[in-house]
């Protein structure tokens, strides 16, 4: 069965840090692009990173270039998303998905976790 599993999730003040982690089961992280992907209230779901599965390439969306960063550990089969410098607007519920292939687009992504709060406060 696959299953991805976040964490990390809680509340910090603006300018403060959080790592999340997806943990991978029941395929290899590393034959998958895994993306992560926000949905705030009653917004669209974003996608905001994503690790390929070929080479390692790494993607970020614009709102969240130079504060995030994407890293896999093949060893414990799980994906980090290490968040600095938080703003408020960044408060949204955190998705990992698995998929394909390299995208910000939700819809090729074939697992997805159940998701972890972040929220960030003033």
């Amino acid at each position: 069965e696959v299953q991805l599993v976040e964490s990390g999730g809680g509340l910090v003040q603006a300018g403060g840090s959080l790592r999340l982690s997806c943990a991978v089961s029941g395929f290899t992280s590393e034959d998958y692009t895994i993306g992560w992907f926000r949905q705030a209230p009653g917004r669209e779901r974003e996608g905001i990173s994503c690790i390929g599965s070929s080479d390692g390439s790494t993607y970020y969306a614009d709102s969240v270039k130079g504060r995030f960063t994407i890293s896999r550990d093949n060893a414990k089969n799980t994906v980090y998303l290490q968040m600095n410098s938080l703003k408020p607007e960044d408060t949204a519920v955190y998705y990992c998905a698995g998929g394909s292939r390299a995208t910000m687009a939700p819809s090729p992504y074939n697992y997805w976790g159940q998701g972890t709060q972040v929220t960030v406060s003033l």
